[in-house]
């Protein structure tokens, strides 16, 4: 999820009538308002979800509803405040936010949750890309604890006077030509780090690292037993050689994630190429700036389309206001709410209505040089395959890229930082 990009109007005949929709809800396992009582349904999210416009035609469509959201800005430090509300029964509110990286672990527990099937869900499911359904049904099909709201596609956000500079490309098609795989990818690094002294190709290793790991399979750190593989699945070594040899390359600038001199980076030029879920266009606008308005572009990601984040909406049990919570989780993931998020923060929807609407593939980003950013990111939805990721993804995940880390600051070499990755997944996955 990211910043505001563009708000955009999409049809309110079809937001009403979806209003309408949800106001006739499910059954509910709780006690029903009385008639005119004012309830309060408290949204716990983290990041950027693009719904204060949908709140607000919510709210004027359920004069009894006011709706709270509470918002933690960083994934990691959401985690651990959503796995003690859950385990103490109390402080979820009435929906959560479940990105895919941990949606599997509160999968584990499907009791903890509002099973939607109870509330008409069923009847939703072709609104939803079919994987996307899967992810938070249950393995025996009868209880689905949440619905899909975006999908990671990717691009490869770059630097258009940073390019030139270099003697390169700047037209997006152009650029995208130069890299159809990560090899030819790092081969034009080679060449921008050649002809330039001032930035490095790209901003971190655990950034790219991620990125080339979610093409190599159908799953990554675990198998679908939920298995550690780390060390035995080929897919993550060679993401893990392909990255590393861009690093001995001094291709990376050696940021690391989130931290404050990768957000200052964006601005300051210290990489000419990210590699950018949609979810992302937000902050690198946010970041970089207005000054850079035009400079920044997006071309297609190399390899193949690869999906990076992408969440879910659930109902926690300890809701108060159950039939309510789902009946606003039918509303914001329905096709229309997913498309005013994507016009609100670029989150790319996981609904095939949406990313057909005429409204997404031709959406353009004034930011980033007029790029139909609806295009190339449904091109690479349309393209992905789902990725099975284990319980302790998001941890494991962390331990590889913190050896990575150490890599770039020359504090272990390749096959050091490799082994540290393994003993600390092993660490981590008990």
């Amino acid at each position: 999820m990211t910043t505001q990009v563009r708000r955009g109007l999409f049809a309110a005949v079809a937001l009403a009538g979806l209003v309408a929709t949800a106001a006739c809800g499910g059954s509910s396992t709780g006690e029903a308002p009385r008639a005119g009582e004012k309830i309060e349904l408290v949204v716990k999210t983290f990041s950027k979800f693009g719904y204060g416009e949908l709140y607000k035609k919510y709210e004027a469509a359920h004069p009894n509803v006011t709706i709270k959201e509470e918002n933690i800005a960083q994934l990691g430090d959401y985690l651990p405040k959503l796995q003690q509300w859950m385990a103490t029964g109390s402080g979820a509110g009435d929906v959560v936010a479940l990105e895919e990286g941990i949606l599997v672990q509160f999968m584990a527990k499907p009791g903890n949750f509002v099973n939607l099937l109870d509330h008409g869900a069923a009847s939703l499911r072709d609104k939803f890309l079919e994987w996307k359904w899967k992810q938070a049904l249950t393995p025996d099909g009868k209880a689905l604890i949440g619905l899909g709201t975006d999908v990671g596609a990717q691009g490869m956000c770059y630097r258009r006077d940073l390019f030139e500079k270099a003697g390169l490309p700047t037209d997006r098609e152009e650029v995208g030509k130069l890299w159809p795989t990560w090899e030819a990818y790092a081969e034009t690094g080679k060449k921008f780090v050649a002809a330039t002294k001032d930035a490095r190709f790209f901003d971190s290793a655990g950034n790219i690292f991620q990125n080339i790991l979610m093409q190599q399979g159908d799953h990554t750190y675990f198998d679908t037993a939920d298995k550690l593989v780390i060390d035995t699945n080929p897919g993550v070594k060679a993401a893990w050689d392909t990255t590393t040899a861009m690093v001995g390359a001094d291709l990376s600038a050696k940021l690391q994630m989130w931290g404050p001199q990768w957000n200052a980076g964006f601005k300051t030029g210290s990489f000419a190429t990210i590699a950018c879920p949609s979810w992302m266009l937000g902050l690198i606008k946010d970041q970089a700036g207005a000054g850079l308005a035009g400079q920044w572009d997006v071309a297609r990601v190399p390899g193949s389309g690869a999906v990076r984040g992408g969440s879910f909406l659930a109902v926690p049990k300890q809701s108060k206001h159950p039939k309510e919570a789902a009946e606003l989780v039918t509303f914001l993931t329905s096709p229309e709410g997913q498309l005013a998020a994507f016009k609100a923060e670029s989150n790319f929807p996981s609904s095939p209505q949406a990313i057909d609407d005429p409204a997404v593939q031709s959406f353009t980003n004034a930011y980033f040089n007029g790029a139909p950013v609806g295009k190339i990111f449904g091109e690479s939805a349309k393209t992905l395959k789902p990725v099975y990721l284990g319980p302790d993804n998001q941890a494991v995940g962390d331990r590889v890229g913190e050896a990575l880390l150490a890599l770039e600051q020359g504090k272990l070499d390749a096959g050091a930082a490799w082994t540290q990755a393994i003993e600390s997944a092993k660490r981590t996955a008990k």
